[in-house]
């Protein structure tokens, strides 16, 4: 596994971590139907763009398997192509975001237990929460801070 900061966000880079988040989304947020996951997927690569910071981990083969964003030392987004979850690739992701740029944040959907267990495991634990998430949907979202 090879973590690297992404310099260079090439049209064909964005599309594959695109197709990493679709997967990942799909495998784990079991609340959105299709249409919204179609929807939001529209914005994926505007915020791959746009995020300050872009990591992406790799596999043997330098195929990207899992990416995370970071904007400040708040973590705006950790996906892992859903076929390699388990594996360890998002603690490794997050672990090098502790040491490299203190991460000590992250918003969570609260219909994601998965995520918010895997973020707890890691020592955060929820200070706030909202009813909408941040395009004013329903979907409620946990404000998570690291111990």
């Amino acid at each position: 596994m090879n973590i690297y900061k992404v310099e260079d966000r090439n049209p064909e880079l964005i599309d594959r971590l695109v197709v990493v988040w679709e997967g990942s989304v799909r495998a784990t947020h079991l609340f959105l139907s299709d249409a919204e996951i179609l929807a939001i997927k529209e914005y994926v690569p505007q915020a791959l763009s746009e995020v300050p910071l872009l990591f992406v981990a790799e596999n043997d083969e330098h195929v990207p398997v899992g990416f995370m964003g970071i904007n400040n030392q708040k973590l705006e987004m950790l996906f892992i192509e859903a076929d390699c979850r388990g594996e360890g690739i998002g603690k490794q992701l997050l672990s090098f975001g502790f040491v490299e740029h203190g991460i000590n944040e992250v918003a969570v959907n609260e219909q994601n237990p998965q995520a918010v267990g895997f973020y707890e495991h890691l020592g955060f634990e929820t200070v706030d929460r909202s009813e909408l998430d941040e395009q004013g949907n329903p979907y409620p979202i946990l404000i998570m801070k690291r111990r």
